[in-house]
């Protein structure tokens, strides 16, 4: 049999390498950001052109690369902070130069003009598909400007993966939050298509929270602190009360590099236990400073992950901190809510003040009996006529309780099970429906509708709500804009102030902030991906926040409305994200279950 194994060639190998680590322009920013920071640099620019995808260029003033160096830093396994195996468990850069670099010029053309400031002279490099061109003397300024363009121009299919420029921005803007923030003492600026996105200067890490996020976050921070031999801990919390829908507000960094944790992230949700809302998610920018031995962080090949060898303790640290810090500043949960201030010793009667005994006036005249027969009178007559409110019938048309028994017999009947479910007869059984999932789909369809039809339903607020959006969340807006207005809402825009003086007339004021903030969250989330257009996003979005929550209690016509609105909807058997309304109970099943 002939031979079928043989070795690929370096231009294959390192395009495969490449697409674990560069998966999107994103990627590319992420690796070249964090080799201008080891570069020593306290200045640095990026630079990119349609979302990454025609260029992306960050310029440093960092110690910049000799002639050897620049050349050697885009071969294969070319790196700074490796000389020995013992080498990866005492890592505390982030990889100045080499790295990724050659999987970059794998799948790009790269341009790279360095100086170091002992040469006179700097160097020019050109590559193309790891290809090296040109290399040749520079007149440029000490440091280093790396400029990636066309990016997949060679493996095509990479590049019919990416999303549209407003979703590979977003990308590019969160790595570029993980590095700003985790340096807030570098000078950062940031150019889209020529226009200025961020101008930060160099500050300390709750002002540079703050220039992120907008100045009001800093009232909402809480700082956090605890140094202990396992590992040293700082930074902040948001307050409970300003909790959010979406993620954004959440960042852990090791050693000063941004990593995932769920783990972690479990323990600042265990401290925030009984604080804040269901489906809401506390804010928190920690800094973790522990010893490279005890970590391992090439677990992955973007560096998110991290295995700790004491995770347990720090968990543990982590969750008493932040349950301190927020004890500290007094935003722990009341016991007793229903508490009736009324039986509170007032502050003036002193610790020997005589005590009166209340006074019993009693009425002779009181006949309880002939005031329950009035109230039962009431309420034989009330209870009729609510129980008439989800029925074709008026309360005026029954004469007796015997007919009313057979007016019921003759309509479907509804009632609520736990809050969460409404429960309704059909020929063969029970039908069970949760309540919220089917006014997920019953406005689901509402929103798409008013957008095909363009029937805009919408009603003015009487105090407009004004939001301060991020530079990330400007950048969605405006490409969500047409499809917001579409689904009832009017608003204005001036600078990173967003007015909003209409919404859906299903849309109550309390819910505007916590609506935006979700349509305007991170991309390419699950419901992104999954939804056909624009529009079916945020639809769904709205329909998820809208619709009624599953603890609520409905009268009996908001009951029989859900059930009536849900069967007249086209895809009643799931909500808007695939997942099941309601279960039917055949009358065979309940047979056999009571066998």
């Amino acid at each position: 049999m002939a031979d079928i194994i043989s070795l690929l060639p370096d231009h294959v190998a390192n395009q495969i390498a490449a697409g674990e680590v560069i998966q999107r322009p994103a990627s590319v920013v992420k690796e070249l950001l964090e080799n201008a920071v080891d570069a020593g640099a306290n200045e640095i620019q990026l630079l990119i052109k349609e979302a990454g995808k025609t260029m992306i260029q960050v310029i440093d003033n960092g110690i910049g690369m000799t002639i050897t160096d620049v050349r050697l830093a885009f071969e294969r396994h070319a790196t700074s902070k490796i000389k020995s195996a013992d080498d990866l468990f005492s890592i505390n850069s982030k990889g100045f130069r080499g790295e990724a670099l050659s999987s970059i010029a794998a799948i790009a053309n790269i341009e790279i003009h360095t100086k170091t400031e002992e040469d006179d002279i700097g160097t020019c490099l050109k590559i193309s598909g790891s290809k090296f061109g040109k290399q040749e003397v520079s007149v440029v300024p000490n440091g280093t400007s790396i400029a990636v363009k066309n990016l997949f121009f060679n493996v095509p299919a990479r590049r019919n993966f990416l999303k549209s420029d407003k979703v590979e921005l977003s990308h590019i803007i969160d790595e570029f939050y993980r590095v700003i923030l985790s340096h807030p003492e570098i000078k950062f600026t940031f150019y889209q298509n020529g226009a200025e996105l961020f101008s930060l200067a160099e500050s300390n890490f709750r002002k540079r929270i703050a220039n992120i996020f907008g100045n009001k976050i800093e009232e909402k921070l809480i700082p956090v602190e605890e140094m202990t031999s396992v590992a040293g801990i700082e930074g902040f919390v948001v307050k409970p009360e300003y909790a959010k829908k979406s993620r954004g507000q959440q960042f852990f960094f090791v050693n000063r590099r941004f990593i995932k944790s769920p783990f972690l992230h479990h323990a600042i949700c265990n401290a925030f236990e009984g604080l804040i809302r269901d489906r809401y998610h506390p804010g928190y920018f920690l800094h973790i400073q522990i010893d490279p031995k005890t970590i391992d962080i090439n677990i992955h090949p973007t560096k998110t992950e991290i295995k700790f060898e004491e995770e347990q303790n720090i968990y543990v640290i982590i969750k008493s901190m932040v349950k301190h810090s927020l004890g500290m500043f007094q935003v722990s949960p009341l016991l007793d809510f229903d508490r009736d201030p009324t039986l509170d010793t007032p502050y003036s009667l002193g610790q020997n003040s005589p005590t009166k005994i209340p006074s019993v006036e009693i009425d002779s005249s009181f006949n309880p009996f002939q005031q329950l027969d009035l109230v039962r009178t009431k309420a034989s007559k009330d209870t009729w006529e609510n129980l008439y409110s989800g029925l074709n019938i008026s309360a005026s048309q029954i004469d007796s309780e015997e007919e009313l028994k057979i007016a019921i017999k003759q309509t479907p009947k509804v009632f609520q099970l736990f809050k969460k479910y409404i429960v309704t007869t059909t020929r063969s059984g029970l039908l069970l429906i949760n309540q919220h999932r089917a006014h997920q789909r019953v406005l689901y369809e509402a929103f798409l509708t008013s957008i095909s039809k363009k029937k805009i339903n919408s009603q003015q607020l009487m105090f407009p709500k004004e939001l301060e959006l991020s530079n990330k969340q400007l950048a969605i807006f405006d490409d969500f804009d047409d499809n917001l207005k579409a689904m009832g809402f009017i608003s204005k825009r001036y600078n990173n102030k967003l007015t909003i003086t209409g919404v859906p007339a299903i849309c109550e004021d309390r819910q505007v902030k916590d609506l935006f903030e979700e349509i305007l969250a991170a991309s390419d989330t699950p419901e992104q991906l999954e939804s056909f257009s624009q529009a079916d996003y945020i639809a769904k979005l709205m329909s998820r926040s809208l619709a009624i929550a599953g603890n609520k209690s409905l009268a009996i016509i908001e009951q029989q409305a859900m059930v009536d609105d849900l069967f007249a909807c086209k895809e009643p058997l799931t909500c808007p994200f695939n997942r099941k309304i309601f279960i039917t109970l055949d009358k065979e099943e309940l047979d056999k279950k009571l066998n």
